[in-house]
């Protein structure tokens, strides 16, 4: 690890301020982050520990929504009683990543940041650039079994790994942020993570200086959420299709697809594809995808993956 300097603001608005300057970063359970450092793929020369912010609860808003502190930790949030209640997709997201250790210290939005686990990105000896912009892509013609084949372009393909974000991305929850002047904003999910193009190391809408505050859920979506991920080992494993659905009452559903793409993926055409069936559905979803000989396998199995879940809820 480099040496780097520490600070321990007591204000949103100061932690915002003091991560303006160059090469800073926020560090709050740091599950992802202190990795980073260890191999000094990050090597920030200021760090700014937002524990003592008062970002750690979860509140009713009156619209009948949730408002998810930045800092509430993803054991804390899987086992609250509202989210178990009436956003159970998000809890069983939650209880899909990672193991118990690394839940009871990683934060919401340090989960919606973490960066891919690509290999190609964790070796330095590698050409990366979402770690090193305009060094190339191993991955292109490299190992890529894991990795997306929606939204990537010819610069990365990489994959975001949270279970998180994907059932965020299915429930339209929004980000709340402060900037670095003390303004504040409310980012739409399916606006917030950035795809690749020609600038990978970009990963989010996030500028030098914001913090994200909370992440708020619109009011419940009655109905039947499921959670399924599939993953090479049964447990602390990444996913290699992950797919967040709510069945509603109406006869209605949507789908949030994680694995597949460098940010939570949803489309419109595949939720309105719901009424023809899991095969329209995963033909939706993955229009325009693009595969190797060695991720091709990913689409027969999103498609596999949703009709199990039809089978369940719909038979």
């Amino acid at each position: 690890m480099k040496p780097f300097t520490y600070h321990r603001p007591e204000t949103p608005a100061e932690a915002a301020r003091l991560a303006a300057a160059p090469n800073t970063r926020f560090i709050a359970g740091g599950t992802n982050l202190l990795d980073l450092m260890k191999l000094q793929i990050e090597t920030p020369e200021h760090l700014v520990d937002v524990n003592r912010l008062k970002l750690d609860r979860v509140e009713d808003t009156e619209d009948g929504g949730l408002r998810i502190g930045a800092l509430v930790r993803n054991t804390d949030l899987a086992a609250h009683p509202r989210v178990r209640r009436d956003y159970a997709v998000l809890s069983r997201a939650l209880l899909a990543g990672a193991s118990g250790q690394l839940r009871n210290k990683a934060t919401t939005a340090g989960n919606l940041l973490q960066r891919t686990r690509c290999p190609y990105f964790y070796d330095p000896a590698m050409a990366c650039n979402k770690r090193a912009p305009g060094s190339g892509c191993s991955a292109l013609q490299g190992f890529n079994r894991n990795l997306a084949i929606l939204g990537g372009s010819d610069h990365c393909i990489a994959t975001h790994p949270s279970d998180m974000a994907v059932a965020m991305r299915v429930l339209d929850a929004s980000v709340d942020v402060v900037a670095a002047d003390g303004g504040e904003r409310s980012v739409p999910i399916a606006d917030f993570h950035l795809l690749p193009g020609d600038t990978p190391e970009r990963e989010s809408v996030l500028s030098a200086g914001d913090l994200i505050t909370a992440v708020t859920l619109p009011r419940p979506l009655a109905g039947t959420h499921v959670y399924r991920k599939v993953r090479d080992r049964a447990s602390y494993a990444f996913a290699l299709v992950s797919v967040a659905a709510v069945f509603q009452d109406d006869g209605s559903a949507r789908f949030a697809f994680g694995g597949l793409a460098p940010k939570p993926w949803r489309v419109t055409a595949a939720d309105e594809a719901a009424a023809r069936g899991p095969a329209a559905v995963a033909e939706a979803a993955l229009a325009g995808a693009r595969t190797t000989t060695q991720n091709a396998f990913k689409t027969d199995l999103t498609a596999r993956t949703l009709a199990s879940m039809f089978e369940e809820v719909r038979p």
